[in-house]
């Protein structure tokens, strides 16, 4: 099973540009260096909690699951070894095939310049096209850039009812 992503290049806000394609399996070593260049405050928006290293197995869980269990879609530049991720979008298929639940990070210099946009605004595009009918994402309610931005693409955004420190941003795909 392929993906059915198409790679682009995106010109961001700030003149540079970045290369957008799926996930591979080789990607590995580039995840983990970038999960490096994060900052702690990232890191904790991202995940939740304060994270120091990466989770290897889980990465290649996910990255072994894609395309049958979801996408994940890379941002890239060049870089003296070859290319860096400037940030990452993923979108995983749980237990009900019909939705699929997105995650987002952005490495710190790229912040502001619409790369998170281009790539969640991507993420729908391939939920859609591949039949799911909705898609969640949860954001802790101080990550008020994330909230903006799910809510400027559709997504409703309500507290969680287990904590109220998360926001459930969901998009209803099908309508």
């Amino acid at each position: 099973m392929e993906s059915g992503f198409t790679e682009f290049d995106f010109a961001l806000r700030d003149g540079r540009t970045v290369h957008v394609r799926a996930m591979r399996p080789t990607d590995e070593a580039e995840l983990v260096q970038a999960f490096g260049r994060m900052s702690n405050d990232a890191r904790y928006m991202r995940f939740m909690r304060f994270v120091r290293e990466p989770n290897l197995e889980r990465v290649r869980n996910a990255l072994a699951s894609f395309p049958a269990r979801g996408i994940g879609i890379v941002a890239t530049v060049p870089a003296a070894d070859g290319i860096d991720i400037a940030g990452s979008a993923t979108y995983l298929i749980g237990n009900d095939p019909g939705s699929c639940e997105f995650a987002i990070t952005v490495a710190s210099e790229f912040g502001g310049v619409g790369l998170a946009s281009t790539r969640l605004a991507a993420l729908i595009g391939a939920a859609k096209a591949r039949g799911l009918t909705e898609m969640d994402g949860y954001v802790l309610a101080v990550n008020q850039p994330m909230l903006r931005l799910a809510r400027r693409l559709g997504f409703s955004v309500a507290p969680d009812p287990e904590d109220g420190t998360v926001r459930i941003c969901r998009l209803r795909l099908d309508a």
